[in-house]
């Protein structure tokens, strides 16, 4: 893990994958995740922990299953966003963005449950920066 100053934009130009997030870096035992979206993610959920969403540029739409039913929250440029635990939820972009999480060290991409994962999605727990 670096000790220096990190520039997200030079981060992000360090790789092209999609749905493949990066860890940029860790604050006590959370991931700092950097990642470039484009497209839909899966339906999952994350039984113990929230998921924190920055959107550092474009657009990000979550969409999100709840007690009520289903609704969707766009989060546009400098939005953020924390799905509550326990809570099943979509993300998606139809134009593309570039995203800066907050998860759990180890919190793999898909949650704990989630839909059948398409190539396209890289169920991990985060590649660290460079990879």
């Amino acid at each position: 893990m670096n000790n220096g100053p990190i520039t997200l934009a030079t981060a992000l130009a360090s790789f092209d994958a999609l749905w493949s997030p990066r860890v940029v870096t860790r604050v006590n035992d959370y991931d700092v995740r950097i990642a470039k979206v484009k497209g839909e993610h899966v339906w999952h959920v994350h039984d113990d922990t929230d998921e924190f969403f920055l959107v550092l540029d474009g657009e990000l739409d979550i969409a999100l299953r709840e007690p009520a039913g289903e609704r969707t929250v766009r989060l546009v440029q400098g939005a953020v966003f924390t799905v509550p635990r326990g809570t099943e939820h979509k993300p998606s972009s139809a134009a593309g963005a570039s995203i800066l999480m907050f998860e759990p060290t180890g919190t793999p991409t898909v949650g704990d449950r989630h839909e059948p994962i398409p190539a396209h999605v890289d169920a991990t727990t985060g590649h660290p920066l460079g990879e």
